[in-house]
């Protein structure tokens, strides 16, 4: 049963229960709604880095703080879409391009990333985008590209979101969600654990998004990864355990949603991931960076996939399962074309 209407109490409850419990309520909800041997892989290239006016406190990227990311401006067209296309030879069906930008402008820089949205759209993965805010009518022009999903994070709690970041509202975060949902482009919107946070932000981070309007189509849950120069550098992370219960209660209460295991992957073991995917996570992100942190290998995904037993999701397959709007892939003759 889908429900936009959860409340702290029934929250609580699901989180706090014993350990293998939440697993096993997760693991039969999760069976329910998706193939639980089957985990899309996505990849997520930084097309522009550093340099962010933010003061988001977990951030490698913010130019206020001295960390070792090197800047670079937008990168070229021809070096994203040759990015995608070794992605989808590495078995990935979504391609997030990520700009470290406050929000989005009506500028040369926009189109060029509306070019790379048609560009890689073209090669039939699901193009997923994230910029920052964004205001109705930019999430129009993307979707018109062929824009499949958005991220923009919630990050954590409302009540503790103040604790991590300062330069942008709970309700603009909010806003920018509404206006993406408003445009018929999937949403993906999740957090971040590990930041200092109490379970009872946790939780609140949950009721957030379980308790928008509609689901978002993609909940990424990140474990905190320290980045030296950051507010957040000494900063103690999540468990494993920790982590599953996150995902596990995120799969229970938004049943269709795919649940991302996102950055901190590389502290767990194949063992802490099986148990992450049993609780309900459906999809990892792939490639040795993810934007400009540590992420495991190609090699040793495809490694867990066969000891797991596990296959990579076709693109798309959630939007025709659900009826969600999307342009058609193109034609195998277009493919070729653009090879």
């Amino acid at each position: 049963m889908i429900r936009t209407n959860w409340t702290r109490a029934e929250v609580e409850a699901i989180f706090n229960q014993p350990f293998l419990d939440l697993v096993y309520q997760a693991a039969t909800v999760h069976r329910q709604y998706h193939d639980p041997n089957e985990v899309q892989i996505s990849t997520l290239l930084s097309i522009k880095t550093g340099g962010c006016p933010e003061d988001c406190s977990y951030c490698s990227q913010a130019a206020r703080y001295h960390t070792n990311v090197k800047v670079h401006k937008l990168l070229p067209y021809n070096e994203v879409i040759e990015a995608a296309l070794r992605a989808k030879e590495n078995g990935s069906s979504r391609f997030c391009m990520g700009a470290a930008w406050r929000e989005v402008r009506d500028n040369s820089d926009f189109d060029k990333v509306i070019d790379m949205v048609k560009g890689v759209n073209s090669l039939g993965m699901e193009v997923c985008c994230t910029l920052g805010m964004l205001s109705e009518q930019q999430a129009e022009r993307l979707k018109e590209a062929g824009l499949y999903a958005y991220n923009h994070n919630i990050d954590t709690s409302e009540e503790y979101y103040e604790d991590v970041i300062s330069t942008r509202t709970y309700d603009e975060r909010l806003e920018t969600l509404g206006n993406v949902r408003k445009a018929k482009i999937s949403v993906c919107s999740g957090g971040i654990i590990g930041m200092g946070e109490s379970v009872d932000d946790r939780i609140g981070m949950l009721l957030t998004l379980a308790n928008l309007p509609e689901h978002p189509e993609s909940v990424p849950v990140n474990n905190l990864v320290p980045v030296e120069g950051t507010p957040f550098e000494n900063q103690k992370t999540a468990t494993v355990w920790e982590l599953v219960r996150v995902i596990a209660t995120a799969r229970i209460m938004m049943p269709h949603s795919a649940v991302r295991l996102s950055a901190g992957r590389l502290e767990l073991n194949f063992e802490g991931q099986a148990f992450c995917f049993m609780a309900g996570a459906n999809s990892i992100f792939s490639g040795d960076v993810l934007l400009t942190t540590p992420n495991p290998d190609a090699n040793s995904d495809a490694e867990l996939f066969q000891i797991l037993s596990i296959k990579p999701k076709e693109a798309f397959k959630d939007a025709k399962k659900q009826g969600i709007e999307f342009n058609q892939i193109p034609s195998a003759q277009g493919l070729e074309h653009t090879h």
